[in-house]
């Protein structure tokens, strides 16, 4: 909407207008995303589409001349041009420093100026032409029609580029008609480049507003992907994302978990900067520091970058970058004597600026990523062909000519600098610098190659449309006179070819060309020079299995023994240990602690321990799970083999003992002390000292079922008859007087048998209901001591066994009453004190035995009672039967009945 006020001032507005609500709400989404991060290019896009805007068409009415068109302005700008029925755009990294003038905006400003020819980006223009020239007498190409180019040298800087974008995009005749203006041909179809991805964005913002494709030849930016942003770009060299992939496989070969990052200013360095920092925790890498490289090389930057380099402890370094940034930071690595691996991204990897004597002691050994290499059969030719002519518009080569050969075409601008050449135009090309010459290995430039092949694909495509079979509205094809960029992207998109190198051409879905890269190293020559070679491949358009190869036997080293250096934060945790990351760092710097006792890790770099079974346990070295030892009362063991000594020992004692009851049975001694219930006694006795036996050795079910029962039998039978020799005692000594002249009646022979009996009768039952009903069973203990196996027998029913041992001592504890209150009975009877002292013997040891045999574990229990059986069993033996083999052996002397009966008086 244009107003005018009263002094005639016009206003132009502009609206907004928004399609749908759906629309509203992409665009506040995309601004909430684009406050929460934005880059100078974010700004730059919306400065670019500004001037597009504003400065869109270039060619204004004229109000003098009404049926012309005028051009707004003319840039001054280093380019070569050929004329052809369509033209083909191309920018160029053809200058690498720019001067921009003071702007004191009292007078029109200058226009910045270039200078410092790069030959490698000079080489790549050259390559557009030849391409160019080459399809023009190509017979099965565009036949009909030739191709004519239009390219200009960017300066490597943004606001260079985007005068040359737009002097492609809106022509350079400084005056059209008004029909001219409307109809026709755009001025160019289609832009080979920007090699920048800066540049790429903001000038693929510009032409996608008029739908100019635009297929860059090493612009790698991921951002360049989104195709609702940039719709019309496409790219012969593969995105960041695939770079930064292929630079995590050779990280992931050598193990290299330690990085440092170095990126540049730009939108090329951050993108790639944020997919590396996500990519690399996929493996298990860490970002040792990440520095920004200066725009302006602020050398207390540069400084400071190279301080943190050297205080790191990250041997590798990744560098996204341009070499125009990275070369100050080369200078400072050279002055400071700083080696490390580097890690090269395509910008760099093959420059001709780092493989330089000065740089070998420092960089030799670099691994890059490059893009494919290809071959141009007649390039070489044509670059030696390359002459400069008095066209204005074809300044770029004189300019080239004249920094090759130092000289000058201006004699008087010969004189003024040092070498006072004035160039001819025939200077011999094949003997200046071969770097220029050389298409050996030819990788950007091939990029171009394929660039501009795919824009004469497309169009021979557009042109070869059957009417009434095509693509656009109403089945209708374009034509040559009136075809539009759009029409021509429409076809690039579906694009496939392939090279005369054997190389398929094509674009997916995002304008990204196939991801193929070849890997460089950097290697010594014996003359003092660096050279790149090829050492690998990372293709994608591999299986999985393929996608990566290194000749490792090829690689060259900057380190001690010609070997790769090592990069991590801490050293792998070994099996057995596990990682305990440091508070504060990354994952990658952590501590190694051992696994606890029963856990195990059998790989390196354990993130946790893993428990053994229940019946494994780890190793010394906790790394693996080894069946548990099996403890148990063996008979191999010290232990064991004593406890077995002592009870055949005391069986063996007990046998003596009855040999000689047996043997003296007739004597005084042994039939005053009732040999009968004696004989029982020690047999029983023998068999107390046996059972302690079957507590020894593996445990069996029918071990464990026997010796609880045996040694319950066994015992009661020991002490009901003690219980029942101690009231034969009381009887005998009531029977003495006249009042209980009829107590032995009560207690004959059968009597004692009987009660003998009974009483072991109980104890049997108690044994048959606790077997029947919860019978001890072998058991495999993990409770005890988590390293063992604690193989026991296991009581199955506590009742049942409390109620063995009450009953055992229940009678004990009669039998102790009883024979305490006829110590004093008179000495021809004192058997009743060797039966108390036996009694309290063997109260004292069972008594003992409960809270030893609860708290003791494992075997440890089998041994307590193994000690509590024996132990009793010696008191009894003991204390009643050492008496009486002392007379009989020693002083068979009162083994008579006077000497008895005068004891007794």
């Amino acid at each position: 909407m244009k107003l005018r006020n009263k002094h005639s001032l016009t206003f132009t507005i502009y609206d907004e207008i928004l399609v749908d609500v759906g629309a509203k709400t992409e665009r506040d989404e995309t601004r909430q995303r684009d406050d929460m991060q934005v880059s100078p290019s974010h700004f730059l896009l919306a400065w670019t589409v500004s001037a597009a805007t504003l400065l869109s068409p270039a060619l204004t009415s004229s109000s003098d001349t009404p049926n012309l068109c005028q051009l707004r302005e003319e840039f001054n700008l280093t380019g070569m041009h050929q004329d052809g029925d369509v033209i083909i755009g191309g920018l160029f990294e053809i200058n690498l420093f720019t001067v921009f003038p003071m702007l004191s905006f009292r007078t029109k400003p200058d226009q910045p100026w270039c200078y410092k020819s790069d030959l490698e980006g000079f080489k790549m223009a050259q390559t557009m032409a030849f391409a160019i020239n080459e399809i023009n007498q190509n017979p099965n190409l565009l036949s009909n029609i030739s191709l004519g180019y239009s390219i200009y040298d960017n300066c490597v800087k943004l606001g260079v580029a985007f005068r040359a974008a737009l002097a492609l995009i809106s022509g350079t005749q400084k005056t059209l008609s008004s029909s001219d203006c409307r109809e026709g041909l755009p001025p160019v179809l289609g832009i080979v480049g920007d090699s920048v991805s800066t540049h790429s964005i903001a000038i693929s913002s510009v032409a996608g507003l008029f739908h100019v494709p635009m297929v860059s030849y090493f612009a790698t930016c991921s951002c360049l992907s989104d195709r609702q942003r940039y719709p019309s770009f496409f790219r012969t060299i593969p995105s960041d994302a695939f770079q930064v992939r292929a630079m995590i496989q050779i990280l992931k070969h050598f193990k290299w978990t330690w990085v440092g990052l170095i990126y540049s200013n730009d939108d090329y360095g951050r993108h790639a900067a944020q997919s590396f920092h996500k990519d690399i925790t996929t493996f298990g890498g860490c970002v040792a520091f990440s520095e920004m490289l200066p725009k302006d090389n602020d050398i207390v930057e540069i400084r400071k970058i190279m301080r943190v380099i050297r205080e790191s402890t990250s041997r590798v370094i990744v560098v996204f970058s341009t070499k125009s940034y990275l070369l100050p930071l080369m200078d400072e690595v050279a002055q400071q004597n700083v080696i490390r691996q580097w890690i090269a991204s395509e910008a760099w990897s093959s420059s001709p600026l780092f493989l330089t004597p000065r740089m070998l002691p420092f960089l030799k050994g670099t691994l890059g990523i490059t893009i494919r290499r290809g071959e141009i059969d007649g390039l070489r030719e044509f670059l030696l062909s390359v002459r400069p002519d008095n066209d204005s518009k074809n300044n770029m080569v004189r300019r080239f000519w004249q920094e090759m050969f130092s000289c000058r075409f201006d004699p008087e601008e010969a004189l003024a600098v040092a070498e006072g050449k004035v160039c001819t135009g025939q200077e011999d090309l094949s003997k200046a610098d071969m770097a220029y010459s050389d298409v050996s290995d030819l990788r950007p430039s091939y990029n171009v190659y394929k660039a501009v092949y795919a824009l004469a694909h497309s169009l021979h495509n557009l042109l070869s449309c059957v009417p009434g079979q095509g693509p656009f509205k109403g089945n209708s094809c374009a034509s040559l006179h009136d075809m539009q960029p759009w029409q021509l992207t429409h076809y690039l998109q579906d694009v496939n070819f392939s090279t005369g190198f054997g190389d398929q051409v094509s674009f997916d879905k995002t304008g990204d060309a196939l991801a193929i890269y070849d890997i460089f190293n950097w290697h010594g020559m014996p003359d003092g020079t660096m050279k790149a070679r090829t050492v690998g491949v990372v293709d994608e358009s591999q299986p999985t299995e393929n996608v990566f190869h290194l000749d490792e036997g090829n690689l060259s080293w900057n380190f001690e023994f010609n070997k790769p250096p090592r990069s991590v934060c801490s050293e792998p945790c070994p099996p057995g240990t596990r990682k305990a990351t440091r508070k504060g760092l990354p994952v990658c710097c952590f501590d190694c602690l051992h696994c606890a006792d029963g856990e195990i890790s059998n790989t390196t770099d354990a993130i946790e321990c893993v428990k053994c079974p229940v019946e494994f346990w780890s190793s010394l070295k906790k790394d693996r799970c080894v069946p548990k030892e099996v403890e148990f009362l063996s008979y191999e063991e010290a232990l064991g083999i004593s406890l077995t000594t002592v009870s055949i020992f005391g069986a063996c004692v007990s046998a003596v003992v009855l040999a000689i009851f047996v043997h003296h049975r007739h004597t005084p001694v042994v039939r005053a002390n009732n040999s009968e219930l004696s004989f029982l006694i020690l047999l029983s006795l023998k068999l107390c000292f046996l059972c302690a036996l079957l507590f020894i050795g593996q445990p069996r079910t029918w071990t464990c079922q026997l010796r609880h029962a045996a040694f319950g039998i066994s015992f009661v039978l020991c002490v009901s008859s003690i219980l029942v020799k101690t009231m034969v005692v009381i009887a005998v000594f009531k029977a003495s007087r006249p009042e209980g002249q009829g107590a032995m009646k009560w207690f004959g022979a059968a009597q004692q048998r009987g009660t003998i009996f009974i009483l072991t009768s109980l104890q049997v039952a108690i044994c048959v209901i606790w077997l029947s009903t919860a019978s001890p069973t072998p058991h495999k203990n993990t409770h005890y001591q988590s390293s063992k196996i604690v193989f026991e027998c296991a009581v199955g029913s506590v009742a049942g066994f409390a109620t063995l041992l009450g009953y055992i001592g229940l009678l004990a504890a009669i039998s102790f009453l009883l024979a305490f209150l006829a110590r004093n009975l008179p000495d021809n009877f004192n058997e009743a004190k060797f039966i108390t002292f036996s009694m309290l013997i063997f109260c004292a040891v069972w008594i003992a035995f409960v809270p030893a045999y609860v708290s003791s574990p494992g075997k440890y229990a089998d041994v307590v009672e193994i000690f509590a059986i024996l132990a009793s069993s010696f008191g009894l033996l003991i204390a009643i039967f050492a008496p009486k083999c002392y007379i009989i052996l020693l002083h068979p002397e009162r083994n008579t009945k006077k000497a008895l009966m005068s004891r007794g008086s």
